[in-house]
C-alpha cells in the first residue's frame, strides 16, 4: 500500500469536460447539413454532396494527425526550458511531446471557424422546385419524439443500416486508436512519425473512396435498393483485403513474464 501514488493533478477533468463540450456543440453540424442537402438539393445530385462533406470531415483527423506528428518532436515544456538543456530525442522513451498544444491550436481553429455560422439567417426559404417528389417529407411532423423514434427504428432497413454504421465506425476508430501505437512498438518508430504516416496512409484513401462511391451513386442513379448492395459488396470486399492484416507484422518483443519467462 505505500508503493501507491495518489493522483497529483485532476487537470484531466478539464480535458474531459472540453471534449464533451466540443462534442455537444460539432453534433448539430452532420445531421443537420445533410438534412438541409437532402431537402434543398436535386435528388440526383444529393450523394456526390454527401460524399462532398464527410470526404471534407475526414480532412479534420488527417490534419490533426500531422498535427499531433509536429506537436510530437516538441518536448512537453517546449516555452519554459532552455532547447539546448535538452538532452533526449524523440526517439527516447522517456521523451514526453507538447501534448497539449494541439489542443490549444485545434480550440482555436474551431473558434474561428465558427464565427461563419453566427452569420447565417435563423431560417431558410426552400425551393418549390426542389424534392417536390419526395413523399417522406412531413412523415413524422405530427409525431411526438419517442413515437416517432419508435417508427424510425421500425423500419427494418434503418436498424440494419444504424447496427452496420456502429459495427463499421466501432472497427475504424480502434484502427485509428491503436495503429499508430502498434507501429512505435513493433517497427520501432518515433511517436511523430506513427502519426504522420496515419495521416499520410490511411485517412486520405477512405476520404477519395467516399467520394467516388457518391460519384457512382450519382452516375448510376441507384436507389435504395441499388445502393444497400452496392454498399454490401464493397464492405465485403474491404473486409476480405482486411484480412491481410493478419500475415504481416513482426515478432513480439521478448518482455520477461509476459512473452517470456523470468528464467
Amino acid at each position: 500500500a505505500g508503493c501507491e501514488k495518489e493522483p497529483s493533478s485532476y487537470m484531466w477533468i478539464y480535458i474531459l469536460l472540453g471534449n464533451m463540450l466540443r462534442g455537444i456543440g460539432e453534433t448539430p453540424i452532420t445531421p443537420l447539413g445533410i438534412s438541409y442537402l437532402d431537402d434543398f438539393a436535386k435528388e440526383e445530385n444529393v450523394p456526390v454532396y454527401v460524399a462532398c462533406l464527410h470526404t471534407i470531415a475526414m480532412m479534420g483527423p488527417m490534419f490533426g494527425f500531422l498535427l499531433g506528428s509536429l506537436c510530437a518532436k516538441l518536448y512537453v515544456d517546449i516555452g519554459f526550458v532552455d532547447p539546448g538543456s535538452i538532452t533526449i530525442t524523440p526517439q527516447d522513451s522517456r521523451w514526453v511531446g507538447a501534448w497539449w498544444l494541439g489542443f490549444l491550436i485545434g480550440g482555436a481553429a474551431s473558434f474561428l471557424s465558427a464565427i461563419p455560422f453566427c452569420f447565417l439567417p435563423k431560417s431558410l426559404k426552400k425551393p418549390e422546385e426542389a424534392n417536390k417528389d419526395k413523399t417522406s417529407h412531413g412523415l413524422l411532423e405530427n409525431m411526438n419524439f419517442y413515437t416517432s423514434l419508435k417508427k424510425v427504428l421500425g423500419n427494418r432497413m434503418y436498424f440494419t443500416f444504424l447496427c452496420s454504421s456502429l459495427l463499421q465506425f466501432s472497427g475504424f476508430i480502434g484502427f485509428l486508436t491503436y495503429k499508430p501505437k502498434y507501429m512505435e512498438q513493433q517497427y520501432g518508430q518515433s511517436t511523430s512519425k506513427s502519426n504522420f504516416l496515419i495521416a499520410m496512409t490511411s485517412l486520405p484513401p477512405v476520404g477519395l473512396g467516399i467520394f467516388l462511391g457518391g460519384l457512382i451513386m450519382k452516375k448510376y442513379k441507384m436507389g435504395i435498393i441499388g445502393a444497400t448492395k452496392f454498399s454490401f459488396t464493397m464492405s465485403f470486399l474491404a473486409y476480405a483485403i482486411s484480412l491481410l492484416h493478419f500475415f504481416v507484422g513482426c515478432d513480439n518483443y521478448m518482455v520477461a513474464g509476459m512473452t517470456v519467462s523470468y528464467e
